[in-house]
């Protein structure tokens, strides 16, 4: 029972810093705003990730194509790695390292949003896709792990997660993506008063 207590407590911890930085907070409020303004002038949200990260870019994407908490009509969000044929057609004929950005130069436009989740924040095939990302003004948001790794330098918004324990940051991703989830979508489609 002891290492389930400490697992736990692990996890929360990880929050409680989160919960304590003021920084963070407000860059996942402009996070917020970004996707806001994107929707609103037509844009889509692309995600992307790899492992864990690719099931959690998954199920944000289907947050906004689907729902959160208000029946509403679907948002355009997709996850870039759902179609396996061009995943491994790609990955063979060229290499793994270009799946994201050869998507990201075929379809995104100007004013989209393109969101990378990586726990170590090197994965190569999301640095790329950033780097493709900005040479089409598509805004990049990164969700990594304490440093940063080298998305930080490609990302116009990262939330770091403070910790260098996978399982503790992919839990902080899905509950910074379900935040931002219920914001977007409360910010989307309640009037303003």
């Amino acid at each position: 029972m002891n290492k389930i207590n400490d697992i736990i407590a692990s996890s929360i911890a990880v929050k409680q810093k989160l919960l304590q930085d003021e920084e963070m907070l407000q860059t996942i409020q402009k996070v917020v705003d970004v996707l806001i303004t994107a929707l609103k002038k037509g844009n889509r949200i692309y995600f992307c990730g790899n492992g864990g990260s690719a099931a959690d870019a998954q199920h944000l994407a289907a947050e906004f194509s689907g729902r959160f908490y208000i029946d509403r009509k679907a948002l355009p969000a997709e996850a870039l790695h759902c179609n396996t044929s061009y995943l491994t057609a790609v990955a063979n004929d060229y290499s793994y390292d270009v799946v994201y950005a050869r998507l990201i130069e075929g379809i995104a436009q100007e004013g989209d949003v393109v969101v990378g989740l990586s726990t170590s924040g090197n994965s190569g095939n999301i640095v790329k896709a950033f780097e493709a990302a900005k040479a089409k003004k598509v805004t990049t948001v990164g969700f990594t792990g304490l440093g940063g790794g080298v998305m930080k330098s490609v990302s116009d918004y990262l939330i770091n997660v403070p910790s260098n324990d996978t399982p503790r940051i992919q839990e902080s991703h899905i509950l910074v993506g379900h935040i931002i989830c219920q914001l977007v979508e409360e910010g989307y489609f309640t009037p303003a008063v």
